[in-house]
């Protein structure tokens, strides 16, 4: 810079212990120092941050002297300047009187939440008296964060009975620095909702709000008729410019079970005052048309004094009006000594197939074969379980019933007279039969001999193959093998329940076997006979009990969509 030869003219100047940037001007020649301004920094660099935020401020040391104009700082780029740490702008000017004394400068780093990447700007100083004195600066803009977030979690909605609702469980929705809104969607039988009063399969939040407050989002579970079983669903939360945020949905959909209690706590007992048998009437459901299943639940407590202390025959009848006949639906063993409370409800036996009698008024009869004051208490409920049957209409006829009790059964081993025990019939199936089918409950007793290889007597130990001949010919099989008693819930017992009875355990209830004709048989008449394995006692015994015996019960069955009337079994 030029100076008159006279007076010295400084411009620039650096010292030993700082570094200062000086604007100045050229005096006039009359002897009078020129303004100055100086500048303790030349460049400026922050931090990297995210953008749409901004940086801590730095300062820059700014001094003036001799000066009689004002001093302006603009800053470009993202950047903004401010004289007193609070109010931030591109822009602050200082008085000649501010300007001649030392002053902080703050600037700050401040990018758009739409810049990304390095990013300068300058600081720029200017007067009428001095030279402009410019600082550079830079930072670097991050990419800002954004998400969905999910507070909270949805547990598995649990088993809710089809045609109604679960109660709903809450999560929170929170936007971080989300630029639209969120849309949430969910899959299955499932349903959300922004107030939990409207409920649909969509819902909205406000982005600008939601990245201030987190707004609940509530969820239940809405089985229908079809939605039986584990049923999974998804719900989904997107917002343009994000990653999806998703959350599994869980449920149980259970059909609408109708319940029926019938003896309740019903003694059983042999003296006493007690009886091995009771019957009393009561009032079922009436509608069957969207029934699909009956179940039936026998539980048996301990009277006062404790339990029987034997295995004994026990069964469930139910009366038909049409013959005056006690239909066997149901049979179990007692367990030695102890109560079925292992088992929640008690013993469970489908009973579907009686449908067509166990509705309005029904009598129903009871029995346990104990020898003893004791006893049991008895208590037997219904579960009519809603749903589509596989047939709307069910008729029902028994073909053989020898199941009065343990030793009522068809002897074993033995010539039998066909008049007493007439295995053998003959089956009418009506015309418009959809399906026609054989139940048959079984269970043999007695320890006769001569005992197997495996030293089994006949017939509660003996493992067997009977035969159900149709038309003379072998149709279907009855396997009398182990059911694994000593798996048996009901334990431990007081005797000796663990070892493999013939298709029966004590403490449990005794299997039904169904047989279904591949075709409906409909209008056909055909012959049945039961056939029980050949096998000749010797007329001993390795217990003191006499005799074997088969305790035997055999239904026809057949189902239709239209009403349907019992088949016609004859000798």
């Amino acid at each position: 810079m030029k100076s008159k030869p006279t007076i010295k003219n400084l411009c620039y100047t650096f010292l030993a212990f700082t570094f200062l940037f000086i604007g100045c001007k050229s005096d006039d020649g009359s002897g009078v120092s020129a303004p100055t301004f100086s500048a303790a920094s030349t460049s400026i660099t922050f931090e990297s941050i995210q953008a749409g935020t901004i940086s801590s401020p730095k300062t820059v040391a700014v001094t003036g002297a001799r000066l009689s104009q004002s001093v302006t700082m603009n800053v470009s780029g993202a950047f903004e300047i401010s004289k007193d740490n609070t109010s931030f702008s591109s822009s602050v000017s200082l008085t000649a009187t501010q300007a001649n004394q030392s002053n902080t400068i703050y600037v700050r780093f401040a990018p758009s939440i739409t810049s990304l990447g390095a990013l300068t700007g300058t600081l720029t100083i200017t007067s009428g008296e001095f030279d402009t004195i410019n600082i550079a600066l830079t930072g670097t803009a991050l990419e800002i964060a954004r998400e969905i977030q999910i507070i909270g979690t949805v547990a598995n909605l649990g088993a809710v009975n089809v045609g109604t609702m679960s109660s709903a469980q809450t999560v929170q929705v929170k936007g971080l620095n989300l630029e639209n809104d969120v849309t949430v969607t969910v899959t299955g039988s499932f349903e959300i909702s922004t107030d939990n009063i409207t409920f649909g399969t969509t819902a909205t939040y406000n982005h600008t709000a939601i990245n201030v407050t987190a707004e609940d989002l509530y969820v239940r579970f809405i089985p229908g008729t079809t939605d039986l079983g584990a049923q999974t669903g998804v719900i989904t939360l997107a917002a343009t410019g994000v990653t999806n945020q998703t959350i599994d949905l869980a449920g149980t959909g259970t059909a609408v079970r109708h319940n029926y209690q019938t003896f309740d706590n019903q003694r059983i007992a042999f003296g006493g005052g007690f009886n091995q048998t009771v019957t009393n009437t009561y009032a079922l459901h009436n509608t069957m048309s969207n029934i699909e299943q009956i179940m039936m639940y026998v539980k048996l407590r301990c009277p006062a004094g404790g339990c029987n202390a034997w295995d004994v025959y026990a069964n469930i009848k139910v009366k038909d009006a049409a013959s005056g006949e006690f239909y066997e639906i149901g049979r179990y063993i007692t367990p030695y000594g102890v109560d079925n409370s292992q088992l929640a409800r008690g013993f469970e036996i489908d009973v579907t197939d009686f449908k067509s009698l166990l509705q309005g008024s029904t009598e129903l009869y009871a029995r346990i074969e104990t020898w003893g004051s004791d006893g049991w208490e008895l208590s037997v409920e219904f579960d009519y379980v809603e749903g589509t049957p596989d047939y709307e209409y069910y008729a029902i006829a028994d073909v053989i019933t020898y199941d009065a009790w343990s030793t009522s059964g068809v002897p074993y081993g033995v010539t039998i007279d066909p008049m007493t025990w007439d295995l053998t019939k003959t089956i009418s199936i009506p015309a418009n039969a959809e399906a026609t089918e054989l139940r048959t409950i079984i269970s043999g007793w007695g320890h006769a001999t001569p005992v197997d290889s495996d030293n089994r007597p006949c017939a509660e130990w003996c493992f067997r193959t009977h035969n159900v001949k149709i038309n003379g010919a072998n149709m279907f099989q009855h396997n009398m093998s182990p059911i694994g008693c000593a798996s048996n819930p009901v334990q431990p017992q007081s005797g000796n329940w663990t070892p493999d009875r013939a298709g029966w355990c004590p403490g449990m209830a005794v299997p039904v076997r169904t047989d279904t004709f591949s075709t409906a048989m409909n209008g056909s008449t055909f012959t049945f006979e039961y056939d029980y394995q050949n096998w000749t006692s010797d007329g001993g015994t390795t217990s003191g009990q006499t005799g074997a015996y088969y305790a035997t019960s055999t239904f026809v069955v057949v189902k239709s969509t239209t009403p349907i009337v019992k088949p016609t079994v004859t000798d």
